[in-house]
């Protein structure tokens, strides 16, 4: 990134020298992240982060204008589950007020992850959209994404799977995942904040949400930011490289972690994520009774949280609830993440600071 930083400030858009300079390497970036995702360069549209890509991938393929006639004789159907993540879930509710889609919840089952045989049951054949998360924001659980892309197809509708915290941590083949959308975000994996992008199965012309001078397809206008672009095209080159290894060494990192604290806290902590169908970097626990915001409050040193940074007090519960889960443990969720410098001695730091303050909040 950095002589894009520091002097190389080409518009990609342009036909001079510089901006042809500036192009190549907005083009480079965008083949290091198609080939993440095992897609074609053309099928990727740069957004500004996560949440553009998924409004772009819903409010694009919704109707333009709602209607009586056709919300009674021809609705829009729009499925997704109650524990998605908030941009999906607050653009829906808004095409919704505005007349343009019908919602449908997918339940959850009690492990988290979307209930296929209700969700036959749910599905038919009509004019929509299915949006669902790779692995959940908060759980990090997997979800299953190819299964419903087979159902989906099967109706006529689309399907948007939104990989803002998978791309990048486990392997995203579009390929494998059969969906039509994908939206990437790109600090999720170590490219800048700021960066992100929706994959666009070729074929497909979502409306665009930002209109101007026609770049990226016509489908999001605005001047590239091709700093920004090319440390996600980096990010999703070193991913690619590493993402093996890393992988195995951090599920190992997490399955001690959560040992020690199954040892600590008995039978008052509840393992949130899938224990085996999730994120390797993921570790989502509940604490019976226990408030885990005043418990992280008392370890400043602890880069943890009560749930996902997208996620205030309106939305806390939302994937416990959905889940069943006793409203007993709700106050007490913890997510604990670990990245490529986590270390063993990390894991048993954080297992004693969470022992001894735990004690004393209780």
């Amino acid at each position: 990134m950095l002589p894009w930083l520091t002097g190389q400030v080409g518009n990609a858009s342009s036909k001079h020298v510089f901006g042809k300079e500036a192009k190549t390497a907005v083009e480079t970036a965008r083949g290091q992240l198609a080939r993440l995702i095992e897609a074609d360069p053309s099928e990727i549209i740069f957004t500004s982060g996560g949440t553009e890509a998924s409004t772009l991938a819903l409010r694009g393929f919704a109707p333009p204008r709602g209607g009586l006639l056709g919300k009674i004789f021809n609705p829009f159907r729009l499925y997704l589950s109650p524990a998605d993540h908030p941009v999906s879930i607050e653009t829906a509710l808004a095409l919704a007020q505005e007349g343009k889609v019908r919602i449908r919840w997918l339940p959850l089952d009690a492990e988290g992850r979307v209930d296929l045989t209700r969700a036959r049951g749910m599905i038919r054949a009509s004019k929509g959209l299915a949006s669902v998360l790779v692995a959940h924001n908060e759980s990090g659980t997997l979800q299953p994404v190819r299964e419903l892309a087979d159902l989906c197809h099967n109706r006529g509708l689309l399907l948007h799977a939104d990989g803002a915290q998978a791309v990048g941590k486990i392997p995203c083949s579009v390929r494998e995942l059969q969906c039509d959308l994908l939206t990437i975000a790109g600090h999720k994996m170590g490219a800048p904040q700021g960066i992100g992008a929706l994959f666009v199965r070729q074929g497909l012309q979502p409306r665009p949400q930002v209109q101007g001078g026609g770049q990226e397809r016509g489908l999001r206008a605005g001047t590239e930011p091709v700093a920004l672009i090319v440390g996600l095209g980096k990010a999703a080159e070193i991913a690619l490289e590493t993402m093996a290894s890393t992988n195995t060494r951090l599920a190992t990192l997490r399955d001690s972690l959560w040992g020690r604290l199954r040892v600590i806290f008995g039978s008052e902590i509840l393992r949130i994520t899938h224990p085996t169908l999730a994120l390797p970097n993921t570790l989502f626990v509940a604490l019976r009774g226990m408030d885990s915001g005043t418990l992280l409050a008392d370890i400043p040193l602890l880069g943890a949280s009560t749930g996902s940074a997208c996620h205030d007090g309106r939305h806390q519960s939302r994937l416990l609830g959905a889940m069943g889960v006793d409203a007993s443990w709700h106050k007490g969720t913890l997510r604990l993440s670990l990245g490529r410098g986590t270390t063993m001695e990390d894991i048993e730091t954080v297992a004693t600071w969470l022992e001894s303050r735990a004690h004393r909040t209780a």
